[in-house]
C-alpha cells in the first residue's frame, strides 16, 4: 500500500464513521502530523476524497466535510441501483470458480455477523464483498464508478443503520445477492442487487422520520 493510498484508507474511515464530522474543517498539517504521514500524500488523499464528495475544497478557507443530504443521497442511489444492478448481473456470469466459493463464503459470515450485531466484522465483509464484486464482474469502468459512490453510502448507512436495527436486512439482502452470483444466475442476480437497491431507497427515504 502507498502513502496516498495509506491516507485516503484513514481519513476516509474517519469521515465515515464521522470522527471527521459532516461540515467539519480539515487541516492538511494536522492530518499529516495525526497520521504520521507526509502533507504530500495527505493531500493527493484529500483531492481523492474530493472527487468522491467526502469533502469540499473551498478556496481560501481550506478543506470541510461535506454535509450529509438526504437529496444528495437520494439521487446517488438512481445512479447506484442501474450499476449495482449490472455489476452483479456481469459478475454471475463472469466470475471465476475462487470467486464464486468465496461470495459463498462472505454470504454466510455476514448473516453470522449480522445475527451477532457484529458490526465491525459486518463492515470488513462489506468492504470485501465491493472489492470481490468489482473483480469478478471484470468491468472497470462499472468497478470505477461504484467506488466513487460507496463512500457517501457507507457513511449515511453508518449514521442511520442503529437507529432503524437494519443490520439482519441489509447482511440477508447482500448474502442474496452473493448466492445468486455464486450459481452463476445472472437473471437472479440482477433481480437480487434491485431488491437491495429498492430496500436502500426505502431505508434512505424512512430517515426523514427519525
Amino acid at each position: 500500500m502507498s502513502k496516498v493510498e495509506e491516507a485516503y484508507s484513514l481519513i476516509e474511515e474517519k469521515i465515515i464513521t464521522m470522527e471527521l464530522a459532516p461540515g467539519e474543517l480539515l487541516s492538511e498539517n494536522e492530518l499529516a502530523k495525526e497520521l504520521g504521514l507526509g502533507r504530500t500524500p495527505v493531500r493527493e488523499a484529500l483531492q481523492q476524497l474530493a472527487r468522491q464528495y467526502l469533502v469540499e475544497v473551498m478556496p481560501r478557507r481550506g478543506i470541510r466535510v461535506t454535509e450529509i443530504d438526504i437529496k444528495v443521497q437520494m439521487r446517488l442511489i438512481e445512479v447506484r441501483s442501474v450499476l449495482e444492478q449490472l455489476q452483479a448481473k456481469l459478475a454471475a456470469k463472469r466470475a471465476t470458480t475462487e470467486q464464486r466459493h468465496r461470495f459463498i463464503e462472505i454470504a454466510v459470515a455476514m448473516e453470522l455477523a449480522a445475527k451477532h450485531q457484529d458490526y465491525l466484522n459486518f463492515v470488513g465483509l462489506d468492504n470485501e464483498y465491493n472489492v470481490l464484486m468489482s473483480d469478478a464482474c471484470d468491468n472497470e469502468f462499472a468497478g470505477a464508478m461504484l467506488h466513487q459512490l460507496h463512500g457517501l453510502s457507507r457513511r449515511f448507512w453508518h449514521r442511520h443503520h442503529q437507529l432503524m436495527n437494519d443490520l439482519p436486512e441489509t447482511a440477508r439482502l447482500h448474502a442474496q445477492v452473493a448466492k445468486a452470483i455464486s450459481k452463476g444466475d445472472e437473471t437472479l442476480a440482477e433481480r437480487a442487487a434491485k431488491e437491495h437497491m429498492d430496500y436502500i431507497n426505502t431505508f434512505t427515504r424512512a430517515t426523514l422520520e427519525l
